[in-house]
């Protein structure tokens, strides 16, 4: 993708969208190009500036996050959307799936969690809170799987890889603990995922929790 990021912010405090302005102007690779302080302004402000990503708090006033996440993905369909909420329960995850959301990033995470969660989705992928690829159940995931999926065979270095990204390992975190390098991680990683028909981090745990993997780091 040519130039940085276009982020649209979209959040009813103030502060908050400061905080978070300051944070993603300081990356070289993003650009906040608009914020909103509710659903109607956020809709209105993606079809002005065209984002790539759209990070939504999910709890605002009037036309709420959940309402404006199902409307844009209608007008605006090649933005991402990045949720923002302090709300970890299984409904709230559940419900912004259904709506079109491609990252799912808790409010009290550390800011880099968002940073990652932005990359993610506008590279193509998804992204879920490091805190709950944990705990997320099989059931709500699997409510999201694609049953006609094909399924490859991974080898076990790719396996292994697989099975420390979902229970929550960065790349950097997984090359120290295997002794090799982040880029050989990368590459296994991509390998897996093309094998598997994987297409994102929600994948990842969702085939994990399949095979029986989370809590087994």
């Amino acid at each position: 993708m040519a130039g940085p990021l276009r982020i649209l912010l979209a959040d009813d405090h103030v502060a908050v969208r400061q905080g978070l302005k300051l944070l993603i102007d300081s990356q070289p690779d993003m650009n906040v190009v608009g914020e909103a302080s509710d659903g109607n302004a956020a809709i209105q402000q993606a079809q002005d500036v065209e984002p790539d990503v759209v990070v939504m708090d999910i709890s605002m006033p009037g036309t709420n996050g959940l309402v404006a996440t199902r409307t844009l993905k209608r007008l605006q369909p090649r933005a991402a959307i990045v949720a923002l909420t302090r709300h970890d329960e299984d409904g709230y995850l559940q419900e912004l799936l259904r709506a079109g959301v491609s990252g799912y990033v808790l409010k009290q995470s550390a800011p880099a969690e968002l940073l990652q969660a932005i990359r993610a989705v506008a590279a193509g992928g998804q992204y879920l809170d490091s805190t709950m690829t944990g705990r997320v159940t099989a059931g709500l995931l699997a409510k999201h799987a694609d049953p006609a999926r094909p399924r490859g065979t991974v080898n076990e270095r790719e396996s292994n890889v697989l099975r420390l990204i979902a229970n929550g390992y960065s790349n950097k975190e997984i090359a120290a603990q295997l002794a090799l390098s982040v880029k050989t991680i990368e590459a296994h990683k991509a390998n897996a995922m093309r094998k598997l028909g994987l297409n994102g981090r929600i994948d990842i745990v969702r085939y994990a929790i399949l095979q029986g993997w989370l809590y087994d780091a």
